[in-house]
């Protein structure tokens, strides 16, 4: 999956039209922020957009969720109810991928994210997104994991079961037909 650096001009309107849209309806997800403050700030930044394209056309529904003062930048995230169905069936990396002999999947997880120009989620901000309601539900999604564990072949997970936050640990190399990856940018 590789994205574009910039998006034509009828996709920039439809994307941002649907990003303002999802904004005022979702206002308790980004308290405090206007929406004219971070279409400036899109507007200068075409790369932003296109990431924002490949997140919104992959399922991802991305969303203001936070604005971080120190770097003065506005952090999206896939906020979809489910993981994104287009980022789905992916083992966790390329080392991974490679080193499934026989069934591999159709790509890895930090690759896609790569390609696409965002993070995928670290456990703290998979957390705070669950904070606006639960996702994941009935799918699970691949977590930034600390290189230690990555070290030991093993990657982490995270989903909502049982009223609850859950982050677990699978083999690296492992995907499911219900486990993709969300992501994240700083605009």
């Amino acid at each position: 999956m590789a994205t574009r650096k910039s998006i034509s001009q009828t996709e920039q309107d439809k994307l941002l039209k649907i990003l303002q849209q999802r904004f005022e309806k979702n206002m308790h997800r980004h308290k405090g922020i206007a929406w004219k403050e971070v279409e400036a700030k899109l507007l200068k930044n075409q790369a932003a957009l296109a990431s924002l394209h490949a997140m919104e056309s992959t399922g991802g529904d991305p969303d203001v969720v936070d604005f971080d003062k120190k770097k003065g930048e506005y952090l999206f995230f896939d906020c979809s109810a489910e993981s994104p169905a287009a980022r789905r069936s992916l083992c966790y990396d390329r080392k991974a991928l490679d080193g499934r002999k026989e069934n591999k999947p159709r790509g890895a997880a930090m690759e896609e994210a790569a390609a696409m120009g965002i993070e995928l989620l670290n456990e703290e901000q998979y957390r705070y997104l669950q904070q606006f309601g639960p996702v994941d539900t009935k799918t699970s999604s691949w977590l930034l994991t600390p290189p230690a564990i990555r070290k030991l072949e093993g990657a982490l997970f995270g989903d909502y079961r049982y009223a609850t936050v859950f982050v677990y640990h699978n083999g690296a190399s492992s995907y499911y037909a219900a486990r993709g990856f969300r992501g994240c940018l700083r605009v």
